[in-house]
């Protein structure tokens, strides 16, 4: 099954025989003060510098999201989105809670974007997915059910099927649906991550749909988080997601490696391309900072 997103002239195609895709994940002030005091100052450039790198180092889509108490978000995110399609030609992944903000930076967003989220809940899914339909979008689908947070895959995959089950009923295909199962961290519950990855295999054996991962998630409250993310990550690879809202910079070499092991490159050529590309970038940045 294969999810494909546009910008205004490329296509990128989510599948389990394709590439895992990487979802950028830095167009987002939360933990992030240099990007919130630029959409307070209104100064685009920041936030053209942060697509740009992004890009730069593997980024196949952005998530852009405006979330700051002091800016009106249904007034910024299309600024955002045309500043962002001024120096780079990526799809785009419109992330906001509030579907008056979705539908303005869905309005703005070229070509065939993607929606960041809607869950099983009855409020999310009645304001959500008109606008998705409406704009022809795909969406991520987060396993929140209207008691919150299931605790086991099972329950998790029920909340999947929800989702689904509305959208078809709105004529949205099941291929424009990403199921998110949900990352949670293993420095509070031991189990999170493989309580994720079984919900990973249950919604490849169910529905065959692509899987989207807050990767980051599982490490937090611990040390060396970037070693438990790339180890976590690989194993959701494995087991069948296919994309991440993730940071490029920490994580490309990780998924570039990982679809080299699971025999998506042949004859290693993106590895190797994204090895030298990131080289020269590495030797600029470290010039830049000198």
């Amino acid at each position: 099954m294969h999810t494909i997103l546009k910008s205004e002239k490329k296509e990128v195609v989510i599948g389990i025989d394709k590439p895992f895709v990487i979802i950028g994940e830095k167009i987002n002030p939360t933990g992030i003060k240099k990007l919130g005091q630029a959409l307070v100052d209104g100064n685009m450039d920041y936030v053209k510098q942060l697509a740009l790198r992004q890009v730069a180092w593997g980024a196949d889509v952005l998530d852009v999201n405006v979330g700051h108490p002091q800016i009106d978000e249904a007034a910024m995110i299309p600024l955002v989105v045309e500043a962002i399609k001024s120096v780079v030609d990526v799809p785009l992944c419109i992330d906001s809670n509030d579907p008056r903000i979705l539908e303005a930076g869905l309005n703005a967003a070229p070509g065939k974007p993607l929606v960041n989220s809607v869950n099983g809940e009855e409020k999310q899914l009645s304001a959500v997915l008109p606008l998705v339909k409406a704009r022809g979008a795909a969406v991520i689908g987060l396993t929140i059910g209207e008691n919150g947070i299931p605790k086991t895959a099972e329950e998790r995959l029920a909340v999947a099927g929800i989702i689904i089950e509305r959208a078809a009923k709105m004529g949205i295909p099941i291929e424009d649906i990403i199921i998110d199962p949900l990352v949670m961290t293993v420095g509070h519950d031991s189990n999170a991550a493989l309580i994720t990855l079984r919900t990973i295999e249950l919604l490849k054996k169910e529905f065959g749909v692509n899987i989207n991962l807050g990767a980051s998630n599982v490490s937090f409250g611990l040390p060396d988080r970037h070693a438990v993310n790339s180890a976590f990550l690989s194993l959701a690879m494995q087991m069948g997601a296919t994309c991440s809202i993730t940071d490029p910079i920490k994580l490309g070499s990780t998924i570039r490696a990982t679809d080299l092991l699971l025999s998506k490159d042949a004859n290693s050529i993106r590895y190797l391309k994204y090895f030298r590309a990131t080289e020269k970038l590495r030797e600029q940045e470290a010039a830049a900072k000198a």
